[in-house]
Formats: C-alpha cells, sequence, structure tokens
C-alpha cells in the first residue's frame, strides 16, 4: 500500500492526504493489536452504544500525528466528543473530523467491518477523507478534486438507476428506545419491499465506502453518532462518481447526522422519495436548515470552478 495514491499526488490537498493516511495506518495497527484479544469495554449511552480502550487509543494517536504536522488546526473526534458530553462544533478553523473505530460492537464481536475514518474540512468544505480497514487491508483515500482510490486503484460507483434492481446499505444504530427502533426498522422494510435487498454492516464509513466502490449502489443513515461517520465515506463517494445527498432529498450537511449516498443521483432521489414516507421517531434529527455547511454538490461546482481558473491562469504563464 502506497502512502499517496498516484491519482491523488497532484491535489493541493496532498499535504493533508499524507498526513492522515499516516495517521489511519499508525492507527489501524494498534487496532489489528488488539482484534483477536480480550478488550477493556465500556457501556455509553446504552447496553448497544460501546468504548473499548483500543478506541481512545487510536483516536489519541491520530490526534498527536495530525497535531504534530498542523498545530493550529482543530479537531472533532468521537471520543473527546463524549467525553464533552456529545457536543461537537465546526468553526472556521481547518478541522479534522475522526472516528478512530467506527464499527466498535463489530470489534468487540471480532466481526471484521471495522475502520478508522479521518477528514479534513477547510473553509468548511470536506477536503480530504480516509478510511481504513485494518483487518481486510483496504484503504479508501480521496481528496477533493482529485478522485478516489482503494488501495491506489481508482474508485468508480456503480451505474444503477432502478430501486427495484438495487442493493441497499443502512444500519440499525445504537438508539434502543422502542420509538426509534420502529422507525428505523419501518424504514428498513419498506426499503426491503421495493429493492432488490437491503443490508446492515455496522459501520457507516465502510457502508459509504462499499457505494464508492459499487459494492452497493446505495446507502442511507440517520442518527449515527456524528460528523466523524459520515464526513471522510462521503467525499469518497462523490469523488468515485457518486451522488452524496440529505435522505430527504435536500444538500446534504456533514453536521446533520443523516446521510444518503448513492452510486447515481437518480437512484439517490428515488430512495429519498421512499424515505420522505417514513415517519422519523422524536429522537432522530430531521433535515438540516438551509445554510448550514456547503454540501459536496456546492464543493464539487466550487472545485470545478477552482480548476478551471488555475487551468486559465497556467495559459496566460
Amino acid at each position: 500500500m502506497t502512502k499517496v495514491p498516484d491519482s491523488l499526488k497532484g491535489s493541493p490537498h496532498v499535504k493533508y492526504l499524507e498526513v492522515a493516511i499516516d495517521a489511519a495506518l499508525a492507527a489501524g495497527e494498534v487496532i489489528k493489536g488488539s482484534f483477536k484479544g480480550p478488550k477493556m469495554v465500556e457501556e455509553k449511552l446504552n447496553h448497544a452504544d460501546l468504548v473499548t480502550a483500543t478506541d481512545k487509543a487510536a483516536e489519541d494517536l491520530i490526534f498527536g500525528r495530525i497535531r504534530a504536522a498542523f498545530p493550529d488546526h482543530a479537531f472533532i473526534g468521537e471520543e473527546s466528543a463524549a467525553a464533552a458530553g456529545g457536543t461537537a462544533a465546526l468553526g472556521d478553523t481547518p478541522t479534522w473530523m475522526v472516528d478512530p473505530l467506527d464499527g466498535t460492537t463489530n470489534f468487540v464481536h471480532g466481526f471484521p467491518f471495522v475502520c478508522t475514518s479521518i477528514a479534513l474540512v477547510v473553509g468548511r468544505r470536506v477536503v480530504v477523507g480516509v478510511v481504513y480497514n485494518p483487518v481486510l487491508g483496504e484503504l479508501f483515500a480521496a481528496a477533493a478534486g482529485g478522485g478516489a482510490c482503494l488501495n491506489g486503484v481508482p474508485l468508480a460507483t456503480s451505474a444503477a438507476t432502478d430501486l427495484a434492481g438495487a442493493l441497499m446499505g443502512t444500519e440499525v444504530g445504537t438508539a434502543r428506545d422502542e420509538e426509534t427502533v420502529e422507525s428505523t426498522f419501518g424504514r428498513i422494510r419498506t426499503l426491503t419491499s421495493k429493492m432488490r435487498s437491503v443490508r446492515c454492516g455496522g459501520s457507516c464509513a465502510l457502508g459509504l465506502c462499499g457505494v464508492a466502490a459499487g459494492r452497493l449502489d446505495a446507502f442511507y443513515e440517520i442518527n449515527f453518532g456524528g460528523c466523524w461517520d459520515s464526513a471522510a465515506g462521503a467525499l469518497i463517494v462523490s469523488e468515485a462518481g457518486g451522488a452524496v445527498l440529505d435522505p430527504a432529498g435536500g444538500p446534504w450537511d456533514v453536521m446533520s447526522r443523516r446521510v444518503l449516498a448513492a452510486g447515481t443521483r437518480q437512484l439517490g432521489e428515488a430512495v429519498a422519495a421512499v424515505l420522505a414516507g417514513c415517519r422519523l421517531s422524536s429522537r432522530e434529527p430531521g433535515p438540516p436548515a438551509p445554510g448550514g455547511v456547503v454540501s459536496l454538490e456546492r464543493q464539487e461546482a466550487e472545485a470545478e470552478a477552482e480548476a478551471e481558473a488555475a487551468a486559465e491562469a497556467a495559459k496566460q504563464e
């Protein structure tokens, strides 16, 4: 596995990407080293919401590596946010969004669908995304405007547009109150009746990467832990040619704890239309208000404009 895939080396964000990959690989060694052994497990909100010593050690390592390179940057991490009471705010400072171990329940049970997810937001735009599954040896990486790769090989999403032939990914989450469980499975039941099948793997980040790799035609989740779960994976989908939007069909907001990704915009909009007819529980987040974090759709337009401006400047030199 190379540090930075050749196809991404020309990105203006390569210095950030290199540090993110280095940190993800280092955290992966921590995860692999404790994957098969006994684990120190604590419950956060309930018996389904777990944290281990490995989560904490991996986050400390990642933050340390990145801070050494970019001491003026801000950080939002799953474990540090939990320690602060679950709060996380995004300002104008370049901000790293880190889930040191996405799929903690899988990790506890020895199920190899686990990963480290690292994203960088600059100017309120996601510009770098890295998702690394150290157990399976899969490193997904993307830079805004530069494409996305899996172990150095460029990614492309599926071309599916029809609900009936599509494979959908989602998650059941960690909420266990009756109302939220009912609404979660109500959405799954409705989608299952209209699509080829639905899969739940236990990791939002890897579910999104499944769309980027063409393994899933679409993926959605509502009410996940925070921006650290979706930021990197959403950029990877977008850079692989897919569509990322809010499950209600509007622009995606990285801070919303809601995401819908699809290999094609047509399929994404079809899934959103189905979800629009499904009930949310009182504890689940609704669509984001206008004017939030810059959507990936706008990011793509801005990145295209920047590339055109750079090309024009090069012609004049």
